[in-house]
């Protein structure tokens, strides 16, 4: 019997943004899709980090020069992956200005191999306190984990096992 791995339980439709984007347009970007945060990849798709609502938040104190705790870069990671409400993005406002995603982003991510097993997907969101790990190959994004696609698979509901071809809001999609 073959063991279950990333691959077989990942969503494959995950959006990511430019790191050329303007931080405005970013806002735009996460308040229209209803996310919190995006992978960062290059035009050839190449992974490069994660962009969050936190990272937004940060550079706006720093514009307004406030100050901020630049803090672990991987403490940081964990602010994208929660899937953002509308009452939190009602109030988000980034004023127009030169700042593009590649001078706030998180230049680290999360990140698994396709072939790994469900079991250590699970080990490693629990070890990071993380509820999503992006699945790459060499550098290039091929999916995403959830931890709500390892509660499915737990459970027997649908998920991407089952239905492949399904697209979920939770998803990081481009457009």
């Amino acid at each position: 019997m073959k063991e279950v791995t990333a691959e077989d339980v990942m969503s494959r439709q995950v959006l990511t943004v430019d790191p050329e984007t303007t931080v405005h347009e970013l806002a735009v970007f996460l308040t229209e899709n209803q996310i919190s945060g995006a992978p960062v990849t290059d035009r050839s798709g190449r992974l490069l980090g994660v962009v969050s609502l936190t990272d937004i938040a940060e550079s706006e104190v720093d514009r307004t020069e406030l100050g901020a705790d630049q803090g672990d870069p991987v403490e940081e990671v964990r602010g994208w992956e929660d899937e953002a409400s509308a009452d939190e993005l009602r109030g988000l406002h980034v004023e127009s200005g030169g700042t593009l995603v590649r001078d706030i982003m998180t230049p680290t991510a999360y990140t698994i191999a396709p072939e790994t097993p469900v079991s250590q997907v699970a080990q490693t969101m629990i070890a990071g306190r993380i509820h999503r790990l992006l699945v790459v190959r060499q550098h290039q994004v091929l999916g995403i984990v959830t931890s709500l696609d390892l509660l499915k698979l737990l459970t027997g509901e649908p998920g991407p096992l089952a239905d492949a071809g399904r697209y979920r809001r939770s998803v990081l999609v481009r457009s």
